[in-house]
């Protein structure tokens, strides 16, 4: 009896991690799999617990120990070892929960503090307060941006009780009755939640509480993401969606072994609907989208190894993905643009950014139900619309060229908006414009290969051209206004031609594409798209350009108004574009917006290399309560030395695993799980990061906001890892468990701590500034950079 004891007490103490989940009826946990039942270093005291607890209830009889086979030990260890991982699996559920809960209300709590203030218009809530006004009352404008943020701002505006009519002119503008705060507690509202989002996100890719603790922690206590989730703006909307679209990619991957469940189909098909939302707020969402669809890539090759699933399966799932990732996605985004050119149907100051066809849909446009007629006549004063993308009208204005900037005559610019200094007189050469109300007189038509003089209704002066260098285009020639009452010199002759048609065809509204060939100069009028400095009113350059094959796309204009009353007038209506025409010439307009953006004068910009340092802020509010956007120091600077560590971990780890080096399982798998998630925030943050420095267009601090989401929680799961190391270290001079505690608890002290003290530039604060002594700011201004 005494030897049959001995080798059952010698089997128990043999029992090893691959064991217990043998025993427990699980295979060997992967990297990446979801483990939920304890952190990393509880896993050898309940391994331990197992032994002891399963000797000390060894099945006793009246004639001393009961004689078992191995088959019976087996059972007993089995249905043991189930039950105590059961318990501490249900024991840390509930811990984890009330810690997600304390996360969900401290979210909540420090987006919502102070949300009413200040009271005055803050930063970009001119420009986003303002397009929510425009959705209520339904007036088109032009952004360059796609249209969910700004629909959903308006929407939050209308729930509330706002009623469109705050004109949001500068920040500063006191609101005074105007009911702004249901706005700016909605978007507070989803930047809150970008807390307890990144709990749930770090808890599914490690199954670790400290982890996903000290991950929401990093989000809960950056005073910069307080700050730019408590105003009127389209960040809070994005990062929200941002968030959840990368949740929801984790989550479903979790339900990987119960592929085409109904749950399994839920969380591919939200992580679609995120994924669609995050690109339809900013285009900085198309990074999700190639993020998420790196990790789908992933897991069809993961499905590909599998060699027990025929080909057909992994279609399947390559059907199922497509099918929520790409279609879904697509008819969606559709979808939002079908309901913007719905919603957005009254004419509005964005109207000349836009093709005559598709001005003619906007009620209150003049070429809404306008009728006006087919062919343009000598006499008759058209307007004229560059087909550049986004082009204006031909325009001028009383005001001159400046000193030393060309011939010092008349400006010629293209205006985006319509008004009467759009008007021009089209006359023969060498004629002048005969009476429009003169009946008896014989109309001629304007055809292509005709030489034409344009004449400014408003200032009679004609489109001129001269070998003079443009304001801006330097190997182009200036274009001006020049001339008295109609009568100029030969400099003001131009040759029209109709593209893709024949000398002798006419020219009519809309429909002709047209270009003006200087006689003598042999150049050809070019909307180039360049800015003009103040002395032009930041209007649009005209130049006229000798090479007619590089600016093809900028020669192109066409006849929109058309007013000559001695021709009958057809509906414009016949000009209406498609659907998907409106869709497709938005996004080439808002795309070339885009990249088109220059920062306006005295405006405080930034480069991508600035931003993980916080070297420079931005001023949310400059009034005497001031508020300033700053990461919090300690949590972007610890976020660089973590990335950093990571780097070296991932070295560390591939090369023990290329030289084979052996170590205990629990530490190799705490490793590999940590380096498989942290790989993909690793991912996750350069994809929202790194295409910034290609990027031409102006930039500001603000566009770092998505990649630090993913720097963040990185930075969560690797001071999990390095606690837990430490603490594996220390064992023998201090318990595990409560040295990692006091770890832990001494990160989230530091950061709250550094988060109390920077708190005012969220909050607002006010008196003197910090580079003045006598400021309670004064010690925190770290960097001379920092302006608050």
């Amino acid at each position: 009896m005494t030897k049959r004891l001995s080798c059952k007490t010698n089997n128990i103490k043999s029992i090893n991690q691959k064991d217990l989940s043998r025993l427990t009826n699980g295979n060997r946990l992967k990297p990446s799999d979801d483990v939920d039942v304890t952190d990393d270093d509880e896993k050898v005291t309940i391994k331990n617990s197992l032994k002891s607890k399963i000797l000390d209830e060894e099945i006793i009889t009246k004639d001393g120990y009961k004689s078992n086979s191995d088959d019976d030990n087996e059972k007993i260890l089995k249905e043991k070892s189930l039950t105590i991982l059961s318990r501490s699996k249900v024991d840390k559920s509930q811990w984890s929960w009330s810690i997600f809960l304390i996360i969900l209300t401290a979210g909540i709590v420090t987006r919502f503090y102070k949300v009413s203030q200040p009271d005055h218009v803050c930063w970009d809530e001119t420009h986003f307060g303002k397009m929510g006004s425009w959705y209520i009352n339904r007036t088109f404008f032009f952004d360059v941006h796609p249209p969910l943020g700004k629909m959903m701002i308006g929407l939050f505006g209308y729930m509330t009780g706002y009623d469109g009519t705050f004109p949001f002119e500068s920040p500063g503008q006191k609101y005074n009755e105007t009911s702004y705060i249901g706005m700016r507690i909605c978007c507070s509202y989803l930047g809150s939640l970008l807390v307890p989002i990144s709990y749930l996100t770090a808890w599914e890719m490690t199954g670790s509480a400290r982890a996903a603790t000290l991950a929401s922690a990093m989000i809960l206590l950056d005073v910069g993401l307080v700050t730019l989730t408590q105003y009127i703006l389209l960040d809070p909307i994005l990062l929200f969606f941002i968030n959840a679209s990368v949740y929801a990619s984790f989550k479903f991957y979790s339900y990987r072994a119960k592929s085409f469940s109904a749950i399994w189909w839920i969380w591919l098909t939200l992580t679609g609907i995120f994924l669609t939302c995050s690109i339809s707020v900013k285009f900085v969402g198309l990074f999700t989208v190639l993020y998420v669809g790196l990790r789908a890539m992933s897991e069809l090759w993961e499905i590909l190894g599998d060699t027990s699933k025929p080909i057909i399966y992994v279609l399947k799932h390559f059907l199922a993905r497509s099918l929520c990732l790409i279609v879904l996605p697509i008819v969606l985004y559709v979808t939002f643009f079908y309901i913007h050119f719905t919603v957005l149907n009254r004419s509005g100051n964005g109207d000349g950014f836009y093709s005559s066809g598709f001005q003619s849909q906007l009620i209150g446009n003049p070429l809404y139900n306008a009728s006006m007629p087919r062919e343009v006549a000598y006499g008759a004063h058209v307007t004229i619309k560059s087909q550049r993308t986004g082009g204006g009208y031909l325009h001028s204005h009383w005001h001159l060229y400046p000193e030393n900037v060309g011939a010092r005559q008349q400006q010629i610019t293209t205006y985006a908006h319509k008004d009467d200094n759009n008007k021009w007189i089209v006359k023969k050469f060498n004629e002048d414009a005969p009476s429009l109300m003169n009946k008896s007189l014989t109309i001629d038509l304007v055809r292509s290969g005709d030489l034409v003089r344009l004449e400014h209704v408003i200032t009679r002066r004609n489109l001129h051209g001269h070998r003079v260098l443009a304001p801006v285009s330097r190997k182009l020639y200036q274009v001006t206004g020049y001339g008295e009452n109609g009568t100029g010199d030969a400099n003001d002759i131009w040759r029209i031609e109709a593209v893709g048609g024949n000398p002798g065809d006419f020219i009519s509204v809309v429909s002709s594409r047209i270009r003006f060939f200087h006689q003598l100069q042999n150049c050809i009028l070019t909307g180039t798209g360049k800015q003009l400095p103040k002395w032009a009113y930041e209007q649009m350059e005209v130049a006229c350009s000798p090479s007619h094959r590089d600016t093809k796309k900028n020669t192109y204009w066409n006849i929109e108004g058309n007013y000559f009353p001695r021709l009958p007038n057809i509906s414009f209506q016949v000009h209406a574009p498609s659907f998907i025409e409106k869709f497709v010439e938005s996004h080439t307009i808002m795309f070339e917006g885009n990249a088109g953006l220059k920062p306006k004068e005295g405006e405080v910009t930034s480069r991508p290399w600035q931003w993980p340092i916080n070297y420079r802020g931005q001023y949310f509010s400059g009034n005497s309560y001031r508020v300033y956007l700053l990461g919090n120091p300690i949590i972007w600077w610890s976020n660089l030395v973590l990335l950093f560590t990571f780097v070296i971990v991932y070295i560390i780890h591939s090369w023990k695993e290329q030289r084979g080096s052996i170590e205990l399982e629990e530490i190799k798998e705490r490793r590999e799980r940590t380096i498989w998630a942290c790989g993909w925030l690793f991912i996750g943050w350069a994809l929202h990061y790194l295409p910034f420095y290609t990027m031409g267009r102006v930039l500001y601090f603000h566009h770092y906001f998505p990649a630090l989401l993913f720097s963040s929680t990185l930075s969560g799961l690797v001071l999990d890892y390095l606690i837990t190391c430490f603490s594996s270290i220390c064992h023998k001079l201090i318990l595990p468990n409560t040295f990692a505690h006091f770890l832990e608890g001494l990160t989230l002290v530091v950061v709250a701590y550094s988060f109390y003290l920077f708190s005012p530039l969220s909050y607002g604060s006010s008196g003197s500034l910090a580079s003045e002594r006598n400021s309670s700011m004064h010690g925190l201004k770290w960097l001379e950079s920092w302006e608050f």
